[in-house]
């Protein structure tokens, strides 16, 4: 269902929430190098709708804060109309949650904001999904090199078939890892996508 006032959705319509919403008017919302919306930017502190600050969930008289406004672990949910894309009503449901920002977010920081050129090297630190969908930004971008580095050498195999080429375990070498880069590229690569979440 939709509530008063939205009208660029309607019932029926297959929608995946994003914890970094859009409301489509302010100038991060058109800009070509962020998507950092000043309405609906990420907020850990917010427990409520962005309107009036106030939950839509209860259990037993007690409210249930609005986890990044999104509150995707329950089974129903209310949102901002920008906090949810509209998807293609043939994707299948039971897939596309899994992906949902994680793949686009690496696909979108690679393609829009590290934009490689074709034939160059670029390093992806961290192959979960956000760091699988950076190396397929960087495969769809033509470089020549896509260089996966995770402590997990479990994904290295997965990772392939994302465009990576060559992989860098840390914990196997006794040097750091970027001079392991920099040995292995000749000085470094042309660019690097961090996508292992740690500060």
């Amino acid at each position: 269902s939709v509530g008063e006032g939205v009208t660029d959705l309607e019932p029926g319509d297959h929608v995946l929430p994003i914890f970094t919403g859009e409301c489509g008017h302010c100038p991060h919302c058109h800009s070509e190098e962020s998507n950092m919306c000043e309405l609906l930017r990420i907020n850990t502190e917010r427990g409520g709708m962005i309107l009036d600050g106030e939950s839509r969930f209860s259990i037993n008289g007690k409210p249930i804060h609005h986890f990044l406004g999104t509150s995707t672990f329950s089974e129903y949910t209310v949102v901002h109309s920008g906090q949810v894309v509209k998807i293609n009503p043939k994707a299948p449901l039971d897939k596309v949650c899994i992906v949902s920002c994680g793949l686009t977010t690496g696909l979108g920081a690679t393609l829009n904001v590290a934009k490689p050129k074709k034939g160059q090297s670029v390093a992806v630190f961290g192959l979960g999904a956000v760091g699988l969908g950076a190396a397929e930004g960087a495969r769809i971008a033509g470089a020549s090199r896509i260089i996966g580095v995770d402590l997990n050498s479990k994904r290295f195999e997965e990772a392939k078939k994302f465009g990576v080429t060559e992989f860098v375990n840390p914990k196997e070498h006794n040097k750091p890892v970027q001079q392991v880069i920099a040995e292995m590229t000749n000085g470094g690569v042309d660019r690097s996508v961090e996508c292992t979440g740690s500060v």
